[in-house]
């Protein structure tokens, strides 16, 4: 079984900052992409921020210039650094890896169960 763990969710005032973390355990052969979504009341899950275990990285529009993904391969985490917090950004903060977990597997998504974000005005 793999786990994915996130934590550092919280409240925070507009224009602050929060850096969640979200690690990976169980079973892994292979993490390929790990990536950070969000989900806010009423609206579909977006994707946010994405890195690859090469060290790649991408952003939605609205993450470019605030947030920042990075990640620790030996201990299977991605972080993100969320800075310049709007209300907009008020979401659920769910962590993805697409892993395998055997060789010869084929890839599969994990998620984490989530974490609170909440920006005030």
């Amino acid at each position: 079984q793999v786990q994915l763990v996130e934590s550092g969710g919280g409240l925070v005032q507009t224009g602050g900052s929060l850096r969640l973390s979200c690690a990976a355990s169980g079973t892994i052969f292979r993490i390929n992409v790990m990536a950070w979504y969000r989900q806010a009341s009423g609206k579909q899950r977006e994707l946010v921020a994405t890195m690859t275990s090469g060290g790649s990285t991408d952003y939605a529009d609205s993450a470019k210039g605030r947030f920042t993904i990075s990640g620790d391969n030996a201990k299977n985490t991605v972080y993100l650094q969320m800075n310049s917090l709007e209300p907009e950004d008020t979401a659920v903060y769910y962590c993805n890896a697409r892993l395998q977990t055997k060789i010869m597997v084929p890839p599969r998504d994990v998620w984490g169960q989530g974490t609170q974000v909440t920006v005030s005005s």
